[in-house]
This record gives structure tokens, sequence and C-alpha cells, in this order.
């Protein structure tokens, strides 16, 4: 598992991570702001997630390519 974590005060609704990864990331209907999708959330938390290895490249490129650096990835 690949811990994932969004600091979504920063977010800017680019929408590079729900593009780039959508099965990990979507846009938050409410604010629009970028969340961990409902299933991979840990505890509820749409800024925290566990992601499988199948889809660690792309949660690691949806960090990378995000233009305010507020996804932050652990191996």
């Amino acid at each position: 598992m690949v811990k994932v974590t969004i600091d979504r005060s920063g977010c800017i609704s680019c929408e590079n991570c729900w593009t780039l990864c959508p099965d990990i990331f979507e846009q938050n209907p409410d604010d629009s702001l970028s969340e961990v999708a409902e299933q991979y959330r840990v505890n509820g938390n749409p800024a925290e997630g566990e992601v499988p290895e199948d889809f660690a490249d792309c949660t690691m490129e949806a960090a990378d390519s995000c233009p305010v650096t507020v996804i932050f990835v652990e191996e």
C-alpha cells in the first residue's frame, strides 16, 4: 500500500490529479477541491488515503504534476 495525503486547503482545482489518476483522485462536488476516492480513504478522510500498489505509479505521477505541490505520497 502507498499512503497519499492531500493538503486540500492549498488545492487550486487544476484537474491534473483526477485527470492523470481518476481511480484515486476525484473532484469534491461541494468545494471543487481534489480528494481521495472514497474506497481508498482512511477513516473517511477525503484528504488521506491508502492506495494499492497497482495505482502507485499514477498516484506518484499525479503528485509530481501538481502545480502547487499539495499531494504527498509515501511508499
